[in-house]
């Protein structure tokens, strides 16, 4: 006997038991067309592409929220429209119909594999006919509100962590160029009060030591292993089955396109041989983070190091010789 198939979610409200509804979208929407916008004139109602928000005109062709979708072009990004609001005619916007809403809408959207309704074998489209006959499953209005009124509850909390995140980004930003030295300078613009004394200039291989990594056998390279592969990028390319770094280093990309970029790793990893690894030298003068914070605020001088070859690289010399700026070990910590 064939498998009955599933007619709603696992995890639901308190409360709603019955199945959800199977339906076509166009028993719950009505599928608009976008129009062109240049016969307009400058104003505060916002126009949208398939990639956003363009620019803002004096007309609107919506009084209600929608959800638009591409129409040709980026057809897979759904995008929620305010009211009042105005749309090209390669973006679809559509309104809800009675006892369906379109904030519940904007979320089945998100879930629809759009790529697979694609009719072009060129640029990716999609036609309203083709839209309108997508099935799905939905459940009674209000069960509808309390599933969309949960996501974008989470929608807004994610946004303002987003700006929260951005400030607190253009803060320490401000605060790294005052509290280190600037380029060719040996003290940095404000400090700590009680501490005065001047900043010893060293080279790097004063501080740390610095090892080049190894290749990995690609037969130990697995998504479940528990030690992070680090090469010559911005992030971990992969997981390996053993280790060759202890944990608390400070790396540096040898080569490639990403060649002098610092970044820090907190667990054992295995750093292959486009990796620099630093070990400080002696914990008890340098601190750590003290030391990446500076090498990450002046990353970019090691681009001045760069070899004129086909892929970019920095050679070993090159960080052992770096200069950097150190004051007593209480101020680092700080």
């Amino acid at each position: 006997m064939a498998k009955e198939e599933k007619k709603a979610p696992k995890l639901r409200f308190n409360g709603y038991t019955n199945d959800w509804e199977r339906k076509e979208l166009n028993n719950i929407l009505k599928i608009n067309s976008g129009r062109d916008y240049k016969q307009l004139n400058s104003g505060n109602i916002p126009v949208y592409g398939t990639g956003g928000y363009m620019l803002s005109v004096n007309d609107k062709l919506s009084d209600t929220d929608a959800v638009g979708i591409g129409r040709k072009g980026t057809i897979d990004k759904p995008l929620y429209l305010k009211a009042p609001f105005w749309t090209v005619d390669t973006l679809f916007y559509c309104t809800s119909k009675e006892n369906s809403d379109v904030k519940f809408i904007y979320l089945l959207f998100q879930i629809i594999n759009w790529k697979r309704y694609d009719e072009s074998t060129g640029v990716p489209s999609l036609s309203k006919n083709t839209i309108s006959n997508i099935k799905t499953y939905v459940p009674k209005i209000k069960e509808q509100d309390y599933i969309s009124k949960l996501f974008f509850s989470l929608d807004n909390t994610l946004q303002l962590h987003e700006r929260k995140c951005e400030e607190l980004i253009l803060i320490k930003k401000a605060l790294l160029q005052k509290l280190f030295p600037k380029r060719d300078e040996v003290r940095s613009e404000v400090r700590y009060k009680n501490f005065s004394d001047a900043w010893k200039q060293q080279k790097l291989r004063d501080v740390v030591k610095t090892t080049i990594g190894e290749f990995v056998i690609k037969t130990k390279q697995k998504e479940d292993s528990p030690y992070p592969v680090y090469n010559g990028g911005t992030s971990y390319t992969g997981f390996y089955d053993d280790y060759n770094n202890d944990s608390n280093k400070i790396i540096i990309s040898a080569r490639g396109a990403n060649a002098g970029f610092v970044n820090i790793v907190r667990q054992r990893y295995w750093a292959e041989n486009s990796c620099y690894s630093l070990s400080i030298l002696n914990n008890q003068e340098m601190d750590l983070d003290y030391l990446y914070q500076m090498l990450k605020q002046r990353q970019h001088l090691f681009t001045d190091f760069q070899q004129a070859a086909n892929i970019p690289s920095v050679s070993k010399k090159d960080v052992e010789t770096f200069k950097v700026y150190t004051p007593s070990f209480e101020e680092q910590k700080r």
